[in-house]
């Protein structure tokens, strides 16, 4: 079911790459450089692993195990909504983009997800024994890596964050 008719305005950037290659390690480093340039960021996640955000025995995980669909557990800090989906196959991006607030944000980097016909950046590092070609896509708009490639595409140096928020910047406003 695509839900792309209830697409936002909100620009979705893609950060594709294997497992191993360091994305959240380049987005831990990326999105301060972002908000620094007062690009409110949303991130979307994917994993595929059962994952929980609450821990047992914290009231939050006992009462969201006794049964109920949605449970938002809010402080002064912040707020979470869970929202059990166990027959959901795979999540769909666009609805998991519908539930932002778009008025506070100004992109949504999207971490995983590398099948959906989004703007990527694609990464690479050598000597994880995968090709280049295996993450490169229609969608792929540019390449961080840690080597150079035989590409027509934009190439961003992997090891320099700064280099890859300012492509980010460049692609948002242009």
């Amino acid at each position: 079911m695509n839900h792309s008719s209830n697409y936002t305005a909100l620009p979705i950037l893609g950060i594709t790459a294997y497992s191993g290659t360091g994305k959240t390690t380049l987005l831990k480093q990326v999105i301060p450089l972002l908000c620094r340039q007062h690009i409110r960021v949303g991130l979307i996640k994917h994993t595929h692993h059962n994952m929980d955000v609450d821990k047992p025995g914290k009231d939050s995980y006992e009462l969201r195990k006794a049964g109920a669909a949605q449970t938002l557990v809010a402080s002064q800090q912040r707020w979470a909504l869970m929202t059990e989906t166990p027959e959901l196959p795979e999540p769909d991006l666009y609805y998991l983009v519908s539930r932002f607030d778009a008025n506070s944000l100004d992109l949504i980097l999207v971490e995983g997800f590398k099948q959906e016909p989004i703007p990527k950046i694609a990464l690479y590092r050598d000597g994880l024994n995968h090709t280049v070609d295996e993450i490169l896509d229609p969608y792929v708009i540019a390449i961080a890596s840690d080597i150079a490639l035989a590409t027509p595409l934009p190439q961003l140096n992997i090891n320099q964050p700064e280099q890859v928020a300012a492509f980010i910047t460049t692609w948002l406003h242009q």
